[in-house]
């Protein structure tokens, strides 16, 4: 009887990793959305990330015409994967403003050297504070903000280019 009690704890961690790995191999709405998905931006102001680029305040994002708010970091390797695309969009006429997440000066503009500069504004986040007041959970993530500075659409994970067409579809609507 005493042989079986030294196999229960080991059997429980066992039911709990497995329960974890299947929860987070799951494919489906595993994601966090924004609760402000066609909801106004909240207020906020960012300093420049960079010398030469402004940074970003709720009202840069509310002048009229739809862009694209995508959160990003110098440090994040799908940021990377995803720079062609943004790249793509800008050159299509698409206006872009970021949010630098818990970064440096130095790393953005090494980054922006590197793999191109698709913004208009860069606004600094290093406490992360406007990113997670936007519903933002990770990096990167990219919202179609309106005219009137409202979230119409909230794009999670790199953007890849399949995703290209369904983003400016989106940018289309929020006009």
């Amino acid at each position: 009887m005493k042989r079986w009690t030294l196999w229960v704890p080991l059997v429980i961690f066992l039911a709990v990793v497995a329960l974890a790995a299947w929860r987070l191999t799951a494919t489906g709405e595993a994601v966090v959305k924004s609760a402000l998905v066609g909801k106004p931006l909240p207020e906020f102001s960012l300093p420049a990330m960079v010398d030469g680029k402004p940074g970003l305040s709720r009202g840069d994002l509310a002048r009229g015409k739809p862009r694209l708010l995508n959160v990003f970091a110098s440090w994040c390797v799908p940021c990377i994967a995803e720079a062609p695309q943004l790249l793509k969009l800008k050159a299509a006429g698409v206006e872009i403003d970021a949010v630098a997440i818990k970064d440096s000066p130095e790393a953005v503009k090494a980054f922006l050297s590197r793999h191109g500069d698709p913004y208009a504004r860069i606004g600094d986040d290093r406490d992360r504070i406007v990113q997670i007041g936007i519903g933002s959970s990770g990096v990167p993530e990219t919202f179609v903000i309106d005219g009137q500075g409202r979230i119409a659409a909230q794009h999670i994970g790199d953007i890849r280019a399949e995703d290209v067409p369904e983003l400016l579809k989106a940018l289309e609507a929020a006009e």
